[in-house]
């Protein structure tokens, strides 16, 4: 499959209930190169998962920084990657696309938190915004509407659907209620008229279950990165008791 951006479209579409389209996280090249080796079709990046790789905190990296780390990802790989780029960085549309675009992404997260102030930016301001990157990318680009409204506490599933509904009609392909309740998931994709994205939470349904529940698309933040970071910390933990002669005694 080419990674184009048309590829990646497809991709969400015509989705069978049960059989979403799943997209792991990865967080460097390495395990970009893993996931696609295992036979999925496309990937997608997580910022929080990308931060860590680099050692910051989530929503401290540079622009230059993930924007470095995302040519990595997909220079590792021959499937469309999707980039999660946060709020923009402050970047304009222009220069935002057109770094995406070196960068190789086909596709990017757009998320309406404004990081400045940790609050839910304006509706019609973030729709705005998106319509603005729509404009500079015209078709090259899969634009994947982040909803933060469950994340900073409006949990109003009337304001999540007037948004996603602006965020369409600025030429989202997708929109993704972050953290929204599974039961809701149907009900946001039908009233919206986007596919959905939903994410895999410790504790929450897995893929096909939210696939079943009304989710066309599924992504793990940065999920994957921390299940492959808590086993290697086990494995430096056996290490550290086989060099030093002491028995781990915390095994449960």
């Amino acid at each position: 499959m080419s990674a184009t951006a048309a590829a990646l479209r497809e991709l969400h579409h015509g989705r069978k209930p049960g059989d979403p389209l799943v997209l792991p996280g990865p967080w460097d090249a390495a395990s970009a190169k893993v996931f696609a080796d295992a036979g999925f079709p496309a990937l997608a990046t997580p910022s929080a998962g990308v931060a860590a790789s680099l050692g910051y905190e989530d929503g401290q990296t540079p622009a230059d920084e993930m924007f470095a780390a995302i040519t990595r990802i997909v220079r590792a790989v021959d499937i469309p990657v999707t980039a999660d780029v946060e709020a923009g960085y402050g970047l304009g549309a222009e220069e935002l696309v057109g770094r995406l675009a070196d960068a190789g992404a086909v596709g990017c997260n757009l998320e309406d938190t404004d990081h400045a102030t940790g609050a839910l930016r304006d509706p019609q301001e973030q729709a705005d915004w998106l319509a603005q990157v729509r404009a500079a990318a015209g078709d090259a680009l899969v634009i994947n509407a982040r909803i933060d409204t469950y994340l900073r506490g409006v949990p109003d599933e009337d304001e999540t659907i007037r948004r996603g509904r602006l965020y369409a009609e600025a030429g989202a392909d997708c929109v993704y209620p972050f953290c929204a309740p599974p039961a809701q998931l149907a009900r946001l994709a039908g009233a919206i008229g986007l596919p959905v994205n939903a994410v895999v939470l410790p504790d929450g349904p897995a893929p096909r279950e939210l696939g079943a529940l009304g989710a066309a698309r599924i992504t793990f933040g940065p999920g994957l990165q921390r299940r492959t970071m808590a086993a290697v910390r086990e494995m430096a933990e056996d290490l550290r008791a086989e060099t030093t002669g002491r028995a781990r005694t915390d095994r449960t």
